[in-house]
């Protein structure tokens, strides 16, 4: 029986591929990691991408605080990209978005 975490990666997986995006299985465990309980919590497993200050929230709490990103243009605009590449997403997985964000902050 697959756990939790498991089941949740492999729905962030299928959204990777829904939006044309190969998937790397050991940069995913790694993002799915720091994530940790946001994994499950329905109300933190999406990303809400309209709403400024989730936006700022992810750049401060995972771009910088995570991911040690100092140029605050640079992200934000990291940010703006992966915003258009799950644009066709209604409902933007935290994984599936810390994701690529970790690829734009060359993370492998």
């Amino acid at each position: 029986m697959k756990s939790k975490l498991e089941l949740r990666k492999e729905k962030y997986t299928a959204q990777l591929k829904k939006i044309g995006v190969p998937v790397n299985k050991a940069l995913l465990d790694k993002v799915a990691d720091m994530l940790g309980p946001a994994n499950h919590k329905i109300d933190a497993m999406f990303v809400a991408a309209s709403d400024p200050k989730e936006l700022d929230r992810v750049y401060k709490n995972f771009l910088v605080k995570k991911l040690g990103c100092k140029d605050e243009k640079k992200g934000r605009k990291m940010i703006a990209s992966v915003v258009e590449k799950m644009s066709s997403v209604r409902k933007k997985y935290r994984g599936v978005f810390y994701y690529l964000l970790a690829k734009k902050m060359g993370l492998k």
